[in-house]
């Protein structure tokens, strides 16, 4: 019995810090996080049978979250005192996010924890995710292409004139690109990121596919 205690200990230790200790509202900055559809599509997507993996839905980078962020760590899953998003809200922005559940699901997970209402909390992402400039670049491939990632970071940076290294960082997923995250202040200013978050992938030939066709 006595060994048994130790190690309810232990694993009490190992887990992490409960969300009822995230305040809504008490974090630092934003992280906006841009997943590469076809890439996502290609790791997750298909399996799923997710509709955002429709050719016809056209998605290249697309909104995958606005996350608050602490200066290391981040507070997820916080109680909010407003209510839950109707299914027009995650609908509505489906078309920046891919689908509706992942919208809910950024709400559940990271919008609780912004201090916004759910209506303000998307209004806020939308708005982030549309002063991107998004590298056309990427738009234009017709085949899939091995690349290090420091070149999608580096067309980013060409695209958003006044960001700097530190304000962005590209993540990777099993051998591809996966995502472009960059830090916001609350007033949406780009800012440097913690040092947490600023770690880029170092691969030097990441896949990067290309927009999915319409089969003619």
């Amino acid at each position: 019995m006595r060994w048994v205690v130790i190690l309810c200990v232990l694993i009490g230790r190992a887990l992490p810090v409960a969300a009822e200790n995230d305040h809504a509202g008490e974090f630092d900055y934003y992280v906006l996080s841009l997943s590469w559809s076809p890439n996502w599509c290609a790791l997750e997507g298909d399996a799923r049978n997710s509709s955002q993996c429709d050719a016809s839905r056209d998605f290249g980078w697309i909104l995958h979250g606005l996350w608050p962020q602490y200066q290391t760590g981040w507070p997820s899953h916080c109680h909010s005192p407003y209510p839950q998003p109707t299914r027009a809200m995650t609908r509505d922005m489906a078309n920046i996010m891919g689908t509706s559940g992942l919208a809910w699901y950024q709400w559940k997970k990271h919008g609780t924890c912004s201090g916004l209402t759910a209506s303000d909390y998307y209004a806020t992402a939308r708005r982030a995710f549309e002063a991107v400039n998004r590298p056309a670049v990427f738009r234009k491939l017709t085949k899939p292409v091995r690349l290090p990632a420091q070149v999608v970071e580096q067309a980013f940076l060409e695209a958003n004139p006044g960001w700097e290294p530190d304000m962005l960082t590209i993540t990777c997923s099993e051998g591809r690109i996966q995502e472009a995250r960059l830090c916001l202040s609350k007033d949406l200013d780009p800012v440097p990121c913690g040092r947490d978050v600023v770690r880029d992938c170092t691969l030097g030939n990441a896949v990067f596919d290309p927009i999915r066709q319409i089969e003619n």
